[in-house]
């Protein structure tokens, strides 16, 4: 049989936009109130004049070289040069922070807006990876001396709150970045990426789903094969991952069995999938019944595989109504069960679903249209010799 993609049918992808929020997870540089560093830094704080206040920060930095207050120093410039949209300025002095101090989770966020401004996909997901490390290792310090297992997790999950929204920009940032790159093998390989770089997020099973779905777009089956398990293995209930699963080992014959679950799962999953925020009641069952007619088509397709035609005739038939909104699937399955049925015998229902499959434009049109003239001639009368 053909192959067929099955692309936006089985994930919606939500994009949002986001601005950073400054967080302290780092270094805490403590400087004293009233001292000539607090005097300094709040007069570059007041300043107002962009040029002054760059003589301000350099005077700053010449006048105190210690690393502490060069953290301090290149976060004024890291600031500076990221309102004045000098966005290679930003990536030298974050740099040099991160020499200083490599926890400094502000630096990160603003190493990702500053790659972000300036649409420089591999300088963000570098910052994206610099943030995940900070987080990563922040929740795997141990409590300091003197701090109770229960206090220090209390105090990291303070923390961790404290920089939600600023990981929920990183997230977004690396996010929005993959899905609009053009290239489908870039675009896959930097879902993979940030679902490796942020694991507990809830981005990371629909960043693992989008990135199969795309590998099977570029028709490299083997690594959509791996990403779609790996998505399973996260989330066992991904009904996108089910679908594409089921569809592609039974259009295969391959693991029939385990085809077979998974479109059963699926089908399941259907009946109590909770709409999305933001979904009109009739785009969401729309969506349901394409999903769940999926399944059933998968399924139908099982059966053909094992030679089981009345039950292929059985799916099939359920999975018909529900796919009308797909010109493509719709096709595939009517398709499926006209051979359901030549394998029965039943020759004019045949004709019905292969009519049905040639009746709308897809890649199913012209195979259809081929199998009905062929029924055609069979019927049709032996001419006697003159």
């Amino acid at each position: 049989m053909l192959r067929l993609r099955i692309l936006a049918v089985l994930f919606l992808a939500v994009f949002f936009a986001a601005v950073p929020l400054r967080a302290q997870l780092g270094k805490n540089v403590i400087v004293s109130a009233g001292s000539e560093v607090d005097h300094q830094l709040n007069d570059i704080s007041a300043a107002t004049d962009a040029a002054a206040k760059l003589k301000l920060i350099d005077a700053f930095s010449a006048a105190h070289p210690e690393a502490d207050l060069q953290i301090l120093a290149d976060e004024q410039y890291v600031n500076y040069y990221l309102n004045a949209k000098q966005y290679d300025k930003v990536f030298e002095y974050g740099d040099k922070l991160f020499a200083l101090d490599p926890d400094n989770f502000s630096n990160a966020v603003s190493m990702v807006r500053a790659a972000n401004e300036k649409g420089d996909t591999d300088r963000l997901f570098a910052a994206g990876e610099k943030a995940a490390g900070i987080l990563q290792r922040f929740k795997a310090q141990p409590p300091p001396a003197g701090i109770s297992p229960d206090s220090w997790k209390a105090q990291q999950q303070q923390k961790l709150e404290s920089v939600k929204d600023n990981q929920d920009y990183i997230e977004q940032s690396l996010l929005n970045a993959a899905y609009q790159q053009k290239d489908a093998v870039k675009k896959a390989a930097l879902l993979v990426r940030f679902a490796n770089l942020f694991p507990d997020s809830p981005n990371a099973g629909q960043a693992l789903g989008a990135a199969a779905l795309t590998y099977q777009q570029a028709q490299n089956r083997p690594k959509m094969l791996e990403t779609a398990n790996s998505a399973l293995e996260k989330d066992p209930n991904n009904l996108g991952i089910l679908l594409l699963l089921a569809d592609d080992y039974s259009e295969k014959g391959e693991q029939l069995d385990k085809a077979e679950a998974y479109a059963k799962k699926a089908a399941s999953l259907c009946d109590t999938a909770k709409k999305p925020d933001g979904v009109s009641d009739a785009d969401w069952q729309k969506q349901i019944n394409l999903q769940k007619g999926l399944a059933f088509s998968a399924l139908g397709q099982i059966d053909l595989q094992k030679k089981l035609n009345p039950a292929a005739v059985e799916s099939l038939t359920k999975a018909a109504p529900l796919l009308k909104s797909n010109a493509a699937v719709y096709a595939r399955n009517q398709y499926r069960l006209g051979f359901a049925y030549l394998n029965l015998k039943k020759i004019p229902e045949a004709r019905q679903a292969f009519t049905d499959a040639a009746s709308v434009d897809s890649p199913y049109k012209g195979p259809a249209e081929d199998r009905l003239k062929g029924l055609a001639a069979a019927k049709a009368p032996a001419k006697k010799a003159s």
